[in-house]
């Protein structure tokens, strides 16, 4: 029966049930494969069950198997709780807080997670880096305790937290004819061929939401799921992007880049601090979370008036160089 499991097989389980897999499991754990199946296949001799089929490639939870997930997560998070607890006792603050973050977040997140770790040295910090979508996903299922993201899920029970806000803008190369032109009327946009992140992502949702508002349908004729690429793709002049304008401050500053001066633009959004009603964070989850809040604010640039437009007289030096 289960009172003869050990915590080693338990772990196993649990890990081959959250990966679907026993490779990805075994290297969770640090094991090889055989023996992350062995310690499964001593555990369903000991409870007389089989606890895992197989569904294509992946392998998948028995009814047996998903009733007994239920307990054996509900003891881990007892442990962990109970941890804590004599960690305190100790005088000690350790624990494991488990943060998402979308990809625009990565231009100020890591710095402050880094302050934090110098405060709070004995808390582990495992961090998910995904688009909206993909946090979603994790935040449901638990595998983090809270995300940090821009809009507010509404396909779930969650709570959250306004952080700072968000500008939302067209850049452009600096030699892009539309570089020079004031209060652009957005059809103009029509015409304009974008470099565009993928479905997914907020930055594009937002994007879609402004274009559909402007009965616009520029080309999107290429897509990429990094910030850093896009800025590259436009900085050689083949194409105008929609992102956050804080993901680009440096070449913005630098005139490497320019904030097209589009009418309705930038857009403010708001960065928000988002958790699962579902999953109550522990106290190291709970302190790194008041923590951002807290801090976050200074590590974000401000609204977007203080992110450069560049002017005529900046540009006059640059040449009129051709597209690529």
């Amino acid at each position: 029966m289960v009172r003869g499991a050990t915590l080693r097989q338990l772990r196993a389980f649990s890990a081959v049930a959250k990966h679907r897999s026993y490779a990805r499991a075994a290297a969770e754990l640090h094991l090889t494969p055989s023996a992350v199946s062995l310690q499964i296949k001593e555990l369903e001799q000991s409870i007389g069950l089989s606890l895992f089929g197989r569904a294509g490639r992946s392998s998948c939870l028995t009814r047996a198997g998903e009733l007994l997930l239920v307990d054996v997560n509900r003891a881990f998070d007892a442990l962990k709780d109970a941890d804590e607890t004599l960690n305190r006792l100790c005088g000690r603050e350790t624990g494991v807080a488990a943060v998402g973050m979308v990809t625009n977040a990565t231009y100020f997140l890591p710095r402050l997670l880094a302050k934090f770790h110098a405060v709070h040295p004995d808390i582990e910090l495992q961090v998910s880096v995904g688009n909206r979508d993909q946090l979603l996903k994790k935040l449901g299922s638990g595998e983090i305790d809270f995300a940090v993201m821009g809009q507010p899920p509404a396909s779930f029970e969650a709570s959250f937290d306004m952080l700072a806000t968000q500008p939302l803008g067209i850049i452009a190369a600096p030699e892009h004819p539309l570089s020079r032109e004031r209060e652009i009327p957005a059809a103009t946009l029509a015409e304009c061929e974008f470099i565009v992140r993928e479905v997914g992502s907020g930055t594009r949702a937002a994007m879609d939401r402004f274009f559909n508002e402007s009965h616009i349908a520029p080309r999107y004729h290429m897509e990429m799921g990094s910030n850093e690429s896009i800025k590259q793709a436009v900085m050689a002049n083949m194409g105008l992007s929609f992102l956050s304008l804080q993901t680009a401050q440096l070449e913005l500053r630098n005139s490497l880049l320019v904030s097209l001066d589009v009418v309705g633009l930038p857009l403010i959004r708001s960065w928000h601090v988002v958790r699962a009603d579902s999953n109550p964070l522990g106290p190291a989850a709970e302190s790194l979370r008041r923590y951002i809040l807290k801090f976050g604010s200074t590590f974000i640039a401000g609204p977007c008036e203080e992110v450069p437009v560049i002017s005529v007289r900046a540009l006059s030096h640059l040449s009129n160089s051709t597209s690529l």
